[in-house]
C-alpha cells in the first residue's frame, strides 16, 4: 500500500470510548494470487503465451480485507495460513503492509497455501486455483465440506471473496468472533456459520454476498444466515434468480422484504438499492472506465458500501462511493493490489473536475467527497507499488 496515503478515518466523528476496537470482522480462505495481465487473447492449447505484466498478492478473502483497511476501517481477519513461504508472504503483506489485525488467524504446520493464477484479457479473466482444506483450529468445529483438488474457473464473478464453489477449500472459523461494528459473510445454500449469529447478537451489522448456486434451486430459505443480515449484496443475475423475477430493480424490492438493505449490482449499469425499513430506493450509474482487470472489483464495492453505511451516509452516497472504488480498482491489475485508498480517490476527484467534457450534474453526485478528502492529492495517474515474491528489503 502507498506509504503516503492520507490517514483518513471515515468513522472518526462517530467513535466513542466504549465502541468496539474492531470496525469490520471477516473470515475465509486466503490464497496467494499470481496475476498475469497484458495478454492479447486467451491462452491457446499447445502454445506458450507471454504476459506484459505480472503481480503477486494475497487473494481470496484478503481482497476484501485489504479494501476495507485501505479505506481506513479497523479490520480483523480470521484465516488459516500455510507455514510455507507463500503463507509467510501473505501474512506479512496483510499485517505489516496493510495493518490488518490477524490475531484471530493461525498458521498451520505442514499445510501448503492455496494458490490462484489469474489471467486477464479482453476485459475478463480466467483463473486456475489449487488448494486443500486447512485443518480446523484446536477446539473449532470441523468443516463438512470436501477438500479440493485442482479447479479451473473461467469468467468467475468479480468478487473472489464470495462463497467458494462446491468442493473448494472451506474457510477456518473462529469459535468466538471479536466484538465489531460490522462483519462480512459469504452465504452458501444449505450452510450456516455459527459465528454469523454470534456476531449479530454482539451488535455487528452483517453484510453478505453470495456465490453461484450450484444446486440450481435458488431458494432464499436455503440461506439461513440471511436472517441475521443487515444488507444483502447479490449481483443482478443472482438477485433475479433468487426472487424469480426478470428485472434487477424488482428483485431488489423483493429482497428488501427479507433484509433491511438490498443492494443489487448491475455491472456496467451501476447499482440499485432499497431500504427495506423505509421503502426508499437509490440508483447510481456506473463510472465509465477502461477495465484492465476485474479481479476483486466486487469485494471493493462491498468494502465501499460498508464504509459508507458505518459512516451513516445517505443511501445514494454509499452506492456512489462503492461504485467509484470498484471503478478505480478495475483500472489496476490484481485483487488486493488494485484496492484503492484515499489517495487514489482524492486524485481521481481532483482530476475529474478539471475535465471539460464532464457533465456538471454528473459530478454533483460525488460532491460529498469534498467533506472527506484532503485538499491536496498526488497527481494522476498513480503508480502503485507491485509486491512480488522474492524481493528483500
Amino acid at each position: 500500500m502507498s506509504t503516503d496515503t492520507p490517514g483518513i478515518d471515515p468513522l472518526q466523528a462517530l467513535r466513542a470510548p466504549r465502541d468496539p476496537a474492531c470496525d469490520v470482522f471477516l473470515t475465509g480462505q486466503v490464497f496467494l494470487d499470481i496475476i498475469f495481465t497484458g495478454l492479447d487473447s486467451a491462452p491457446v492449447r499447445g502454445t506458450e503465451s507471454w504476459a506484459r505484466g505480472m503481480g503477486s498478492s494475497p487473494g481470496g478473502v484478503a481482497n476484501m480485507a485489504t479494501a476495507l483497511a485501505r479505506l481506513g476501517l479497523r479490520t480483523s481477519l480470521a484465516a488459516a495460513f500455510g507455514d510455507d513461504h507463500y503463507g509467510e508472504y501473505c501474512w506479512d503483506a496483510l499485517e505489516q503492509g496493510e495493518g490488518i489485525d490477524l490475531s484471530m488467524s493461525h498458521t498451520v504446520p505442514g499445510w501448503h497455501s492455496p494458490v490462484t493464477v489469474s489471467m486477464a484479457y479482453e476485459g475478463e479473466r480466467t483463473m486456475v486455483s489449487h488448494g486443500h482444506e486447512a485443518p480446523a483450529p484446536t477446539g473449532a468445529p470441523a468443516s463438512t465440506e470436501a477438500p479440493a483438488g485442482t479447479a479451473a474457473r473461467t469468467g468467475a464473478p468479480a468478487s473472489t471473496g464470495a462463497a467458494a464453489p462446491t468442493g473448494a477449500p472451506a474457510p477456518a472459523f473462529p469459535r468466538c468472533p471479536p466484538r465489531a461494528r460490522a462483519a462480512i459473510a459469504s452465504l452458501a445454500p444449505g450452510r450456516s456459520e455459527p459465528w454469523v449469529a454470534t456476531a449479530a447478537r454482539n451488535g455487528a451489522l452483517i453484510f453478505a454476498d453470495v456465490g453461484w448456486d450450484e444446486t440450481g434451486r435458488w431458494d432464499l430459505d436455503a440461506l439461513p444466515d440471511l436472517a441475521h443480515c443487515e444488507a444483502f449484496l447479490p449481483n443482478a443475475e443472482e438477485a433475479m434468480r433468487y426472487t424469480r423475477t426478470d428485472c434487477p430493480r424488482v428483485a431488489a424490492h423483493a429482497l428488501a422484504e427479507r433484509v433491511p438493505l438490498a443492494v443489487v449490482t448491475l455491472g456496467a449499469e451501476g447499482a440499485y438499492a432499497v431500504d427495506g425499513r423505509t421503502g426508499a430506493a437509490a440508483a447510481v450509474p456506473a463510472i465509465e472506465v477502461e477495465a484492465l482487470d476485474p479481479t476483486g472489483a466486487g469485494d471493493v464495492f462491498v468494502a465501499g458500501f460498508v464504509t459508507g453505511t458505518l459512516a451513516d451516509w445517505p443511501l445514494a452516497d454509499r452506492l456512489a462511493f462503492a461504485g467509484l472504488t470498484a471503478a478505480l480498482s478495475v483500472q489496476e491489475f490484481g485483487g488486493s493490489l488494485s484496492a484503492p485508498g484515499w489517495a487514489e480517490i482524492a486524485a481521481w476527484w481532483q482530476l475529474i473536475r478539471t475535465c471539460a467534457s464532464q457533465d456538471p450534474a454528473a459530478l454533483e453526485r460525488y460532491a460529498f467527497l469534498d467533506d472527506l478528502l484532503p485538499t491536496t492529492a498526488r497527481a494522476w495517474p498513480l503508480r502503485r507499488a507491485v509486491p512480488t515474491i522474492g524481493f528483500r528489503q
